[in-house]
C-alpha cells in the first residue's frame, strides 16, 4: 500500500512541541485521554447499530483493551468501536481542524502554573496528542465499522505524519505508544508496569461503562492468563451517595465535560413514581472559552436504562443553563429516541422543569451557605443565567433570587434586588439602574449626578443582556425597575413646593432658547428641556420612558433586525455657566449663526458623555478646532 507523508498545521506543530517538552506535570493523563476516546468510540458504535440494524459491525463484546509489551516498550490502547475512515483520520487526527488549537495555545501560555496547564488538556479536543508526552512515536490503526479497508497513521510528533491504507485492520481503533524511558524526576512513570496501569485506570476511569481489560503477566510455570477487567463499570448516578467519593464524582465530570478542573458543585436527583429517572449534574468552576458562541455544544448526556443514547441532549435543560454538564438516565424512554422526538416528549419536558428547578435551588443554597463559591459561580455564569430572565418567565422569580449586580453602594460587593429594596430611602418608590459598557463609564455618566448627590443607590449593569431583561422583568416586589437615562426624573428633596415653583419659573425664562434649539437640532432630537438630573454637567441626552435605548437599537441591528432610528431628548442644566451663557447670547443677538454651532457642539458633547459618538465626527472636530483657535 502507498504511504503518503503530510505536514502538520503550524498550530498543531506548536501544540505537539509543547506536549513533547513536558508542559504538563502529570504525564499519567495521556492514558485517561486515550481510554476516554475509546469509550466514546464504543458509545457511538452501539448507537449507530441501534439506528441502523443493517450496519455490518460486531457489537457482541464491546470493550477496551490495554496491551503491554515490555521488551518492545510499547503500550497499546485498543477498542472495537466505531473506528475512522481514511478521510476522517486526516481530518480529526492530522490537522486538529476543529479543536480550537489557537485558543488552547493561548490559554496554555497564560496558565500560571503546571496545575493550571494540566487543566487544559481535554478542553479543546486534543487529548489524542497527549500520547506524545509519554511516547517518542505513536501509531494509530483504525477501520470504520461497515468498511473493509483500514488506515494506519504514524508520527514522531515532529513536522510530519504518514497515512497509508491497510487491508488487515480489525474493526475499531488501536493506538500504540512507543514509550520514552521512565523519568521519575519529571513525573514520567514506567508505563510498562502493570501496577502503574492498574492504578491509573482505577483513579481516572473506574466508572467507564465498558470493560477495560488487560492480560496480566504470566507467572513462572503458569499457562496463558485470562484477561482481567480493571474497572468496576458502576454507573455513579445509580449508586447511593455514601457509596461514592467526591473524587469519583469529579472524575466522571472530567470525563463528560473534558474540563479537567474539579466542578464547583455536584447535584444529584432521583425521581420515582410514574416516570423514573436519575440525574447527576455538575456546575463547572470555570466558564468554557466558547460559552457565548453559536457553536457551543450544550446539554447533558442521555442514557436509557444505562444505555448511552446521545451526547449534548439540549432538551433536558434550557439554553441559559447550557454550562451545566452531567448525566440523565431515564427508565421509560425508547432506545431509538431522536432529538426531534425529544423536543415533543412530555416526559422530557417534565424532566426539564424538574432539573431546572433543582439547579436553581442548588445555586440558591450555595449563595446562602458559601459566599465565595457563589461569587465564583456568578462571575463565571451570571451573564448566561440572566438570559433566563428574558426567556423563562416560569422561573423568573427563582433566577432573580440568585442574581446579584454591581451597585453604587459598594465598589466590590454585588447586591441582590432584595438587599437593594431593604436599603431604599424613605419615599423612594423605584429601583434605579443604568446600563453601559463598563462600570467606570456609567458611574461617571452625567445621568448619575443627581443620584450621587442625593445618595440614591443605582444598579450598574454592564452585560449586553441587561439591556433586555430589565424591560422583561419590569418590577420587583412592587417596585418598578427604572433607568436613570430614560424619562423625566423627580427625586424630590429640599424645597418642596417652593422648588417646584422655581423650576416652573426657569422653564418660562428658558422657553425661547429651548424652542429655538429644538428647531436647530430637529434632525437629531425631538425635545429640549431643562434637567432635574444634572448638577455638574451642562447637558445630557435621554430617551423617552418607553423608547429603545441606543444600545438596544444597535443590538437589534447586529442581529439583522431593522428598527427605526429613535430621536432622543436633550436636557440642559440651567445652573451651568455654559448654558447660562448660551441663554444670554440667545437673548442678546438676532444673528445666531455662531450660536447654532454652539448648540450643535453642546448636543455632541452630551452624546460623547454617555459613550456615543457625534453623527458627523469630522464636522465636530472642525468646530472644536475653530473654537480653540479663537481662544489662543
Amino acid at each position: 500500500m502507498t504511504t503518503e507523508t503530510f505536514e502538520f498545521q503550524v498550530e498543531a506543530r506548536q501544540l505537539l512541541q509543547l506536549m513533547i517538552h513536558s508542559v504538563y506535570s502529570n504525564k499519567d493523563v495521556f492514558l485517561r485521554e486515550l481510554v476516554s476516546n475509546a469509550s466514546d468510540a464504543l458509545d457511538k458504535l452501539r448507537l449507530e447499530k441501534l439506528r441502523d440494524d443493517s450496519l455490518d459491525a460486531d457489537v457482541s463484546d464491546l470493550h477496551i483493551e490495554l496491551d503491554i509489551d515490555k521488551e518492545a516498550r510499547t503500550l497499546t490502547v485498543r477498542d472495537n468501536g466505531i473506528g475512522m475512515s481514511y478521510d476522517e483520520v486526516g481530518q480529526l487526527i492530522g490537522t486538529i481542524a476543529n479543536s480550537g488549537t489557537a485558543a488552547f495555545l493561548e490559554e496554555l501560555r497564560e496558565a500560571k502554573d503546571a496545575a493550571g496547564a494540566d487543566g487544559l488538556i481535554g478542553q479543546f479536543g486534543v487529548g489524542f496528542y497527549s500520547g506524545f508526552m509519554a511516547a517518542d512515536e505513536v501509531t494509530l490503526v483504525t477501520r470504520r465499522a461497515g468498511e473493509s479497508q483500514g488506515t494506519r497513521w504514524t508520527s514522531r510528533g515532529e513536522a510530519t505524519y504518514t497515512l497509508e491504507r491497510v487491508d488487515d485492520a480489525p474493526q475499531g481503533t488501536s493506538v500504540t505508544l512507543h514509550l520514552k524511558p521512565a523519568d521519575p524526576e519529571n513525573q514520567l512513570h514506567d508505563y510498562t508496569s502493570e501496577w502503574t496501569i492498574r492504578e491509573i485506570v482505577k483513579r481516572y476511569s473506574d466508572f467507564i461503562t465498558w470493560p477495560i481489560r488487560m492480560v496480566p503477566e504470566a507467572g513462572d510455570g503458569e499457562g496463558a492468563p485470562e484477561p482481567e477487567t480493571l474497572n468496576s463499570m458502576k454507573a455513579l448516578w445509580a449508586r447511593s451517595r455514601d457509596e461514592v467519593s467526591d473524587d469519583e464524582y469529579h472524575e466522571l465530570y472530567k470525563h463528560i465535560s473534558h474540563d479537567w478542573r474539579e466542578p464547583l458543585e455536584t447535584i444529584r436527583l432521583q425521581a420515582e413514581g410514574t416516570f423514573e429517572y436519575q440525574a447527576l449534574l455538575f456546575v463547572p468552576s470555570h466558564a468554557p472559552h466558547d460559552l457565548f458562541t453559536r457553536d457551543f455544544k450544550r446539554g447533558v448526556q442521555l442514557y436509557v436504562k444505562r444505555v448511552f443514547i446521545m451526547d449534548d441532549c439540549e432538551a433536558l435543560l434550557p439554553p441559559y443553563l447550557r454550562f451545566v454538564k452531567g448525566v440523565v438516565d431515564a427508565q421509560d424512554l425508547s432506545l431509538n429516541v431522536s432529538r426531534e422526538i425529544l423536543q415533543q416528549d412530555r416526559h422530557i419536558r417534565m424532566m426539564q422543569r424538574r432539573l431546572t428547578k433543582k439547579v436553581l435551588s442548588t445555586v440558591k443554597e450555595v449563595m446562602t451557605k458559601d459566599a465565595e463559591r457563589y461569587g465564583t459561580f456568578w462571575r463565571e455564569f451570571g451573564t448566561a443565567l440572566k438570559e433566563g430572565l428574558v426567556t423563562d418567565s416560569d422561573n423568573r422569580d427563582a433566577i432573580l433570587a440568585v442574581s446579584s449586580f454591581a451597585t453604587t453602594h459598594s465598589d466590590d460587593e454585588p447586591t441582590t434586588l432584595a438587599q437593594y429594596v431593604e436599603r431604599m430611602k424613605d419615599g423612594q418608590d423605584d429601583i434605579w439602574f443604568i446600563t453601559g459598557e463598563s462600570r467606570q463609564s456609567i458611574e461617571n455618566s452625567p445621568h448619575m449626578e443627581a443620584f450621587r448627590d442625593k445618595g440614591i443607590e443605582v444598579l450598574l449593569l454592564t452585560d449586553a443582556v441587561d439591556e433586555v431583561w430589565v424591560d422583561a422583568v419590569g418590577e420587583y416586589e412592587g417596585k418598578k425597575l427604572r433607568s436613570v437615562t430614560k424619562g423625566e426624573i423627580d427625586l424630590g428633596g429640599e424645597g418642596g413646593e417652593k422648588a417646584g415653583e422655581e423650576r416652573e419659573k426657569q422653564a418660562e425664562e428658558f422657553a425661547g432658547l429651548l424652542g429655538w434649539m429644538r428647531e436647530r437640532l430637529d434632525e437629531d432630537i425631538k425635545e429640549v428641556r431643562l434637567s432635574t438630573r444634572l448638577t455638574v454637567s451642562p447637558a445630557c441626552v435621554v430617551s423617552d420612558a418607553h423608547d429603545l435605548t441606543p444600545a438596544l437599537e444597535n443590538m437589534y441591528r447586529a442581529m439583522g433586525q431593522e428598527v427605526p432610528r429613535t430621536k432622543r431628548i436633550l436636557e440642559l442644566n440651567p445652573g451651568h455657566p455654559l448654558v447660562k451663557g448660551l441663554h444670554q447670547a440667545y437673548q442678546a443677538s438676532e444673528d445666531r449663526t455662531e450660536l447654532a454651532e454652539s448648540a450643535e457642539l453642546l448636543h455632541a458633547l452630551a452624546v460623547l458623555a454617555e459613550g456615543g459618538q457625534p453623527k458627523d465626527p469630522a464636522r465636530f472636530v472642525r468646530l472644536v478646532a475653530d473654537r480653540l483657535e479663537r481662544t489662543l
